[in-house]
C-alpha cells in the first residue's frame, strides 16, 4: 500500500468570507478520496489565528473554537511541518502535529485567494494548490486586472 499524501485543507480566513469559505471546504472535503488523502482541517479565525482539530469546520460553524488547539507552519523551506505549542515543565515547546505534502487553500477574499498566503507557502517551500502570487494578487485586485487584459 502507498503512502497516502498528507493534505492541508486551509479554510476561513479573515476576510469577510469567512463562512463562504467554510461552505466551500464542506464541497472540496466531500469530493476528496480517504484512501488516497489523509487531510488535516486548518481553519483560520477572523483575527488571524490558526486552529486545528477533529472538525475545524464544525467549530467554526459554532462560532466557537472549543475541542480546537492553536497551529503554526513556519516559512522556512524544508519543514512542511503543521507545529502547535504545548507549555511541557513551565516552558513553552513546538510539537509537530503534521508533515504536510500540499496545502489546499479555500479562502476566499483578502489574505487567502490575494497572493499573501501563496508567499508564504512559496517562502516555505511548501507545494500548494491553486494560482502562485502573481496570478492571485493580480486577479484580486479588479483594475489591475482589466489593465493586464488590455494590454494583452
Amino acid at each position: 500500500m502507498t503512502r497516502k499524501i498528507q493534505l492541508g485543507i486551509i479554510l476561513g480566513g479573515r476576510s469577510g468570507e469567512h463562512e463562504v469559505s467554510l461552505m466551500s471546504s464542506r464541497s472540496v472535503l466531500s469530493v476528496l478520496n480517504p484512501e488516497k488523502y489523509e487531510v488535516l482541517q486548518i481553519g483560520i479565525d477572523h483575527d488571524g489565528n490558526w486552529w486545528s482539530g477533529k472538525d475545524v469546520i464544525s467549530a467554526f460553524e459554532r462560532h466557537t473554537t472549543d475541542g480546537l488547539y492553536r497551529v503554526f507552519l513556519l516559512p522556512e523551506p524544508d519543514i512542511a511541518t503543521l507545529y502547535k505549542r504545548e507549555i511541557f515543565g513551565g516552558k513553552e515547546i513546538m510539537l509537530p502535529v503534521s508533515a504536510l505534502d500540499v496545502v489546499f487553500p479555500v479562502l476566499h477574499g483578502t489574505f487567502g485567494e490575494d497572493g499573501t498566503l501563496q508567499g508564504f507557502f512559496e517562502m516555505a517551500d511548501l507545494a500548494y494548490v491553486g494560482a502562485g502570487v502573481l496570478g492571485s494578487s493580480v486577479g484580486m485586485d479588479k483594475g489591475v486586472f482589466k489593465d493586464v487584459m488590455r494590454a494583452n
